[in-house]
C-alpha cells in the first residue's frame, strides 16, 4: 500500500483538529456501461454441491442485500457432446453439469446472467487423451491441448451443454472458450496459444448455435493474468471479431490498471464488453480478512472499473475469504455458515448501485492509482449520480465534490469496519448545487448517491436524457450485423434477447 503523498502527514500534524480536504472533480465524459457483478458456483464453494443454494439466495437479485447478477459455472469435460445420455437428470460424475442447476435456476429467476466456462474440453478431444492439463508425473507431463482434428467438435460440444441446461430450465446467457489457457495445470485444463484460439474461433465459432439458444454470447478464453495478446489477436481479425461478444481474463499477478486496461482499448474500439471472470484478492489465507484487506478488495473493484471493465466475477461465492461463511471452526468467530461476510458488504457498494450505470471521468487533487491511499470513481444511472471514494489512511478527511450537474438530494453509504459494515445517512442539501463537501471517514469505503436536479439549466446534456439500452443485432447464424435487416436476434446490454423483424 502506498503511503499518502509526502506533504499529507505534515499537513495533518500541523492541523490535527481540522480534516484535510480532498477535491474530486467529476466530468461529463462517459465511458463503459457496467453489466454487473457476480461470483462462481463451483464445487469447492457450494459443497454439498447441487443441494445447498443458500449462497445464491443471500447474494443474488435486486431485493437481496448484496445484489449480484452474474453467476459463473463450470462446463464439465465429462459429458461428451456426441454421446446421448437418456437419463440426463440422473447422470452423475465428479464434474457434472447438473451440480450448478439449482443455483443457476435461482439466479435466472432473479433476473441474473448465467455463463459457463470449460476448464477442459472432453479428454478424447485432446493431445494427452485426458481432461487433465497434464502437468504432473502421473500424467507423464503431457501438455494437454485441443487436437486440431477436434476443433470442429468443440462448439457442437458447447451446444450440447446449452441443450442440457435449456432442457433443465436454464437458458445460459454466454459461454467461454477456456479457463486460463496459458496455465499448465495438473487438474482439468487445456492449453491454447493466442494463435490457436484465433484459429478455433475464426474457423469454427460459427457452429455455436446462437439461434436455438437465445442468442447466447461467446466469451474469449480467460487468461490467468488478463494477457491482452489473447483478446487482441481475436479483435484484430475481422472474422473472429464478429464471433466474439465479450473479452475476459483473470487478475492473478497483474493488477487491473495494467493488462486489463491494455486489453480494454481494442474492446472499447469494437464495442465489446470486458469481463474479469475470476480472482481472489486474498485466496486461501489462514485467517479471516482484516478491514485493511477488505479495503484492498474495494480498491480492486474500483480499479477494474477505471480499467474499462463491464463485468466483475469473483471466485468462490462461499469461503472464509469470500462473501458467505463456511462454518469452519478454524476461522471462527465470524465465519458462521451461510451468513454474509464483510467482503459481501464491500461488494454491495458496487453490485447494488453501479450495476447498470455508465462510468464518468474523475480527477482528484491527490495521487490515485493501483492501491493508492485514496481512490475514486463516478457513475450516472437514470436520475442518480454516484461517486465512490475509498480511503485507507487513519485520518478523516473532507471530500469536496465538483459535479457536472446540479443535484438536489443525496445519500451516504458508509462501510468502516466489521461493526459498521453498511451505514446509510442522508446528505443535507438545502438547494440544488454543483459543489459540496461531504465527510470521508478514516479507513472507509463510501458511496455517495445524488439525485440529479433535472429542472436546473446547468445540467446540460448529461442529465437531460437517460441512457437508452444498448442493443446489438445478429443474424440467425449468430453473426453480428452492423446494418440489421429482416429477421434478426436483438440483444440488449442487460443480457436479454429476442427475435425481431427490421424493415429496410
Amino acid at each position: 500500500m502506498k503511503k499518502y503523498f509526502s506533504f499529507f502527514s505534515a499537513l495533518v500534524a500541523a492541523t490535527a483538529v481540522h480534516a484535510a480536504v480532498i477535491t474530486v472533480t467529476v466530468s461529463d465524459t462517459q465511458y463503459q456501461t457496467i453489466t454487473g457483478f457476480g461470483a462462481a458456483a463451483c464445487d469447492g464453494a457450494m459443497c454439498p454441491f447441487g443441494t445447498d443454494t443458500q449462497p445464491v439466495k443471500l447474494l443474488y437479485g435486486p431485493s437481496s442485500k448484496i445484489g449480484l447478477n452474474i453467476m459463473r459455472m463450470e462446463i464439465s469435460p465429462n459429458f461428451v457432446g456426441d454421446i446421448v445420455v437418456p437419463e440426463w437428470n440422473n447422470w452423475d460424475s465428479p464434474y457434472d453439469w447438473k451440480g450448478s442447476l439449482p443455483s443457476a435456476k435461482i439466479v435466472k429467476q432473479r433476473g441474473g446472467i448465467v455463463f459457463g466456462t470449460p476448464w477442459s474440453p472432453p479428454g478424447d478431444y485432446k493431445t494427452n487423451g485426458t481432461a487433465q492439463g497434464g502437468n504432473s508425473d502421473d500424467q507423464g507431463n503431457k501438455r494437454g491441448e485441443l487436437r486440431q482434428d477436434c476443433y470442429e467438435k468443440f462448439f457442437p460440444w458447447l451446444n450440447t451443454f446449452l441443450q442440457y441446461m435449456k432442457k433443465n430450465g436454464v437458458n445460459v446467457d454466454a459461454v467461454s472458450i477456456q479457463n486460463e489457457p496459458d496455465w499448465w495445470v495438473s487438474y482439468s485444463g487445456c492449453l491454447y496459444t493466442p494463435q490457436q484460439q484465433l484459429n478455433l474461433v475464426k474457423n469454427h465459432a460459427h457452429m455455436l448455435d446462437r439461434e436455438t439458444y437465445n442468442g447466447v454470447r461467446l466469451i474469449s478464453a480467460e487468461p490467468l493474468g488478463f494477457d491482452p495478446n489473447y483478446s487482441n489477436l481475436l479483435l484484430q481479425d475481422e472474422v473472429a471479431r464478429d464471433q466474439i461478444d465479450i473479452i475476459a481474463g483473470h487478475l492473478y499477478g497483474h493488477p487491473p490498471l495494467v493488462n486489463m486496461k491494455n486489453a480494454a482499448v481494442l474492446a472499447a474500439k469494437y464495442g465489446k464488453e470486458v469481463w474479469m471472470t475470476e480472482h481472489s484478492v486474498t485466496d486461501n489465507i489462514d485467517h479471516l480478512p482484516n478491514w485493511h484487506e477488505q479495503l484492498l478488495f474495494a480498491e480492486e473493484l474500483n480499479e477494474c472499473m477505471l480499467a474499462g471493465c463491464t463485468g466483475y466475477i469473483y471466485w468462490y461465492m462461499r469461503a472464509h475469504w469470500a462473501f458467505v461463511g463456511t462454518g469452519e471452526s478454524k476461522y471462527n468467530p465470524g465465519n458462521t455458515k451461510n451468513t454474509l461476510l464483510p467482503r459481501a458488504y464491500v461488494m454491495s457498494h458496487f453490485s447494488k448501485h453501479v450495476t447498470g450505470s455508465t462510468r464518468l471521468g474523475t480527477t482528484a487533487s491527490v495521487n490515485t492509482g493501483t492501491n493508492s491511499a485514496f481512490e475514486t470513481s463516478a457513475y450516472i444511472k437514470g436520475d442518480s449520480l454516484i461517486v465512490m471514494a475509498i480511503d485507507t489512511t487513519k485520518y478523516a478527511h473532507d471530500l469536496k465534490l465538483k459535479l457536472p450537474c446540479k443535484v438536489k438530494s443525496g445519500t451516504h453509504l458508509l462501510s468502516t469496519a466489521n461493526d459498521a459494515l453498511l451505514q446509510e445517512s442522508p446528505i443535507d442539501i438545502s438547494e440544488p448545487v454543483e459543489e459540496l463537501i461531504v465527510p470521508l471517514p478514516a479507513r472507509s469505503l463510501n458511496t455517495y448517491i445524488f439525485i440529479i436536479d433535472r429542472e436546473s439549466a446547468a445540467i446540460k446534456g448529461l442529465a437531460q436524457t437517460k441512457r437508452a439500452a444498448r442493443k446489438t443485432y445478429y443474424d440467425l447464424s449468430g453473426r453480428r450485423l452492423d446494418t440489421p435487416r429482416g429477421l434478426c436476434i436483438e440483444r440488449s446490454d442487460d443480457g436479454s434477447s429476442r427475435k425481431v423483424f427490421i424493415e429496410d
